[in-house]
């Protein structure tokens, strides 16, 4: 059966009147009702019982019916599907992803992707990397940006870019000068981390393991702009990315020039094996994109490969 015979026996079906069906499809009741007989007869049987001037569904009319439905919805879904293909220049891509990347990472992708595809929007969404997660299983979001990469099934990943850590200590730290430290030389320290759940709270208690340090948390925080406002005044210590943490907020690295320092915290890379965050794309591997969230979903590929060197 064809999509149009779909939809003229769906709408009588549902009417269950010659006439009103007739007019609701603009053809002529002669026109139906022979349309009608030819289905019967390709079938071998009465799908409706003739009361008078009106049809009813019969035992088999009510099985061709639901099956009818179900095969129009599936034809609705493909069409949707082909069309958003063929012009994935319009939509909505529903966008989760940690405080720490609010920013300057996902300002920068979606300014530069905007630019290339500016009647695509954003619905945009912060959260913990738990939520992030979750957002696209459940496909509240079609995409997140979250580090580290996770490790429950059913979530799709592509890498942007990986940031090197570093212990992040106030001015006048002793350690300040170093080129680089372990995290085993302030076991004795307080330290300032973000809440369980959060990305960088997980490479913090894996680091930590693998030094065989059990931090005394003196402070969590939900973002990272705070753990280093609390550090910069004295009240701990703590792990940061060295690059990228925004510039309102940008602390000082240790070394870096005068000109160039902000007020913040110092930032003295970590010499501990995997002291790196990994930053990537997430999506559900188990439910298909739409045309926009693909489009972006390729934008940051290049992105990536582009900051990377890559041609």
């Amino acid at each position: 059966m064809l999509g149009e015979d779909l939809e003229w026996f769906i709408t009588l079906a549902e009417l269950e009147r010659v006439g009103a069906a007739a007019e609701r499809l603009h053809l002529t009741q002669p026109t139906l009702s022979r349309m009608l007989g030819r289905l019967e007869r390709r079938l071998g049987v009465e799908l409706f019982d003739r009361r008078g001037k009106r049809i009813v569904l019969n035992e088999f009319g009510r099985i061709y019916y639901e099956q009818a439905r179900r095969a129009q919805a599936e034809l609705d879904t493909a069409a949707k599907s082909i069309a958003d293909l063929n012009s994935p220049a319009n939509g909505v891509v529903r966008l989760s992803f940690l405080h720490s990347f609010g920013g300057w990472l996902v300002p920068q992708l979606v300014g530069e992707f905007r630019r290339g595809s500016a009647r695509i929007t954003f619905a945009l969404r912060q959260g913990a990397a738990e939520m992030v997660n979750d957002d696209v299983l459940s496909g509240t979001s079609d995409l997140g940006i979250v580090s580290p990469r996770p490790t429950m099934s059913g979530i799709g990943w592509r890498g942007l870019l990986r940031q090197r850590l570093a212990l992040a200590v106030p001015a006048d730290h002793r350690l300040v000068g170093r080129r680089q430290v372990r995290l085993d030389e302030v076991s004795d320290e307080d330290f300032i981390t973000m809440h369980p759940g959060y990305g960088m709270r997980r490479i913090v208690d894996q680091l930590s393991a693998a030094a065989d340090l059990r931090p005394r948390i003196s402070f969590e925080a939900s973002d990272l702009v705070t753990v280093a406002g609390l550090v910069a005044a004295g009240l701990g210590v703590g792990v940061l990315p060295e690059e990228d943490p925004g510039p309102a907020n940008a602390p000082r690295v240790a070394g870096a020039k005068a000109e160039a320092r902000l007020a913040g915290p110092v930032l003295i890379p970590l010499a501990d094996a995997g002291a790196t965050r990994e930053v990537g794309l997430v999506w559900s591997a188990a439910t298909p994109a739409s045309g926009a969230a693909r489009r972006f979903r390729d934008f940051t590929e290049d992105w990536a490969q582009r900051r990377r060197g890559i041609p």
